[in-house]
């Protein structure tokens, strides 16, 4: 395991990048610095094609539907590079996509590290390599987890292999195995670590012997593990920091809070069967989804801090001394909700749009229909008035935030490239990544090509 050259085909602008403000500068995990998909930024591009408003784009080997992490002038990425030949994905939701045998090629999971102003590889380590241990779904990757970064070091998880500690200069601090474990149907992880206060969490629900755990992220040594009662899932944890106390969040079929020494706190059921979407809170409410497209269930909830227990709907109950709100169909499948100034916004798989009053979960119109939408698996993001939805095909919708649907612009990056992972907002720059490339969009800019 080593750093080595990479070789990418980048094209890049001669446009002068200005200097990143610190605290605008930052992208440390997925959704961002609050897991909520929004930040602090500079003046953002609401309009772009595969040109106009592109200040780089990179060709990037391999697979991985991570999103970009970025700390100061750094750009962090994952990928698993297969060797040999391999079957590729289909857009949109269909069945047919399991494949339980590993293949059988060799595979290499993969660490970049770009420069946030020329799209230049500054070192590209080499965590592994060997064909995989376990299988993944056709749609899924071998990197789908999104690494996440500090001031120090870079923690790059990849599901059913290991966590790598690195340095922003791609030397390899410490390294800890993950024992693979069978996942539904083969179709692979995804669930991201967090990290708070120096310590690194990470969920790992399986068929076999789920868990969460907990890791001094200077040393990688365990602090603590505790056992879950849950199959197979997909979410990323939540570090929740409310007016009562911090504790961590996780959302399965039962979602389940832990103070920091790992003791239950609260749970609450009758959530969808298979659960994606990532926990977040704003302006003192938590929010928690899951809504698998074939399961009746798909709930949305708004819970207050505080909780203790059991705090389980009972039938036909849609709040209790916990839950403020909740909407039993709302939920989405694989991208996670938004709240942006007071209202929350619903992204559903197949292009539909909704959304709700973020404090009371009054409807304020639901189920939109975006044109020739199709197919969503990246999670929206907002600014400046206006709500971001990236399609499987590379399209991104551009809603107005307020109380009328109204759709403002079309996007298209106009390349056959498949998008799924959720992209990343760091000062004046808005980072895209699809199937093949990476992209980072600013206001004014021209690609040269």
């Amino acid at each position: 395991m080593h750093v080595r050259p990479f070789f990418i085909l980048a094209i890049i602008s001669a446009l002068a990048s200005p200097a990143l403000a610190d605290g605008a500068a930052n992208w440390p995990q997925f959704r961002g610095p609050n897991s909520d998909g929004l930040a602090q930024v500079d003046q953002l591009p609401n309009t772009w094609d595969a040109s106009k408003n592109v200040r780089w784009r990179v060709d990037t080997a391999g697979r991985g539907w991570s999103s970009p992490v970025v700390w100061g002038d750094r750009v962090f990425l994952t990928t698993v590079v297969q060797t040999g030949e391999g079957e590729e994905p289909k857009k949109g939701l269909y069945f047919g996509g399991n494949r339980p045998k590993p293949p059988e090629t060799m595979h290499q999971w993969r660490v970049l590290c770009l420069d946030l102003k020329t799209g230049a590889t500054l070192w590209d380590y080499l965590a592994h390599e060997a064909p995989p241990a376990t299988a993944i779904h056709l749609k899924n990757s071998f990197a789908s987890e999104t690494p996440v970064v500090d001031d120090q070091r870079l923690y790059a998880y990849f599901g059913n292999l290991g966590i790598f500690c690195l340095s922003h200069k791609g030397e390899l601090l410490w390294e800890k195995p993950v024992k693979p474990r069978k996942m539904q149907l083969g179709w692979g992880t995804a669930s991201s670590p967090v990290l708070h206060d120096g310590v690194l969490y990470i969920v790992n629900d399986n068929e076999e012997a789920s868990s969460l755990m907990a890791m001094n992220a200077a040393t990688g040594e365990v602090k603590w593990t505790v056992e879950r009662d849950e199959s197979s899932n997909w979410a990323t944890p939540f570090v929740w920091v409310n007016d009562q106390r911090t504790e961590l969040v996780t959302s399965g079929n039962m979602v389940r809070s832990y103070d920091l020494s790992g003791k239950p706190l609260w749970q609450l059921g009758n959530n969808s069967s298979i659960i994606i979407p990532t926990p977040f809170a704003t302006d003192g409410l938590l929010y928690v989804a899951s809504g698998y497209v074939l399961n009746p269930r798909k709930p949305v909830y708004a819970i207050q801090p505080g909780a203790e227990g059991d705090i389980t709907l009972a039938q036909d109950e849609t709040s209790n001394d916990a839950i403020r709100w909740s909407q039993s169909k709302a939920g989405p499948y694989n991208t996670s909700p938004l709240v942006y100034q007071g209202r929350l916004y619903v992204l559903l798989d197949r292009g539909f749009f909704s959304c709700y009053d973020a404090t009371t979960g009054e409807v304020i119109y639901e189920r939109k229909r975006l044109p020739k939408g199709r197919a969503f698996t990246a999670s929206p993001w907002a600014y400046d008035g206006r709500i971001f939805c990236l399609n499987e095909y590379g399209t991104t919708y551009v809603i107005k935030a307020g109380p009328e649907f109204e759709i403002l612009h079309t996007n298209t990056l106009d390349e056959d490239a498949m998008c799924m992972a959720t992209p990343a907002l760091v000062g004046n720059n808005l980072l895209i990544r699809t199937a093949t490339s990476l992209y980072c969009l600013q206001e004014g800019a021209t690609l040269e090509r």
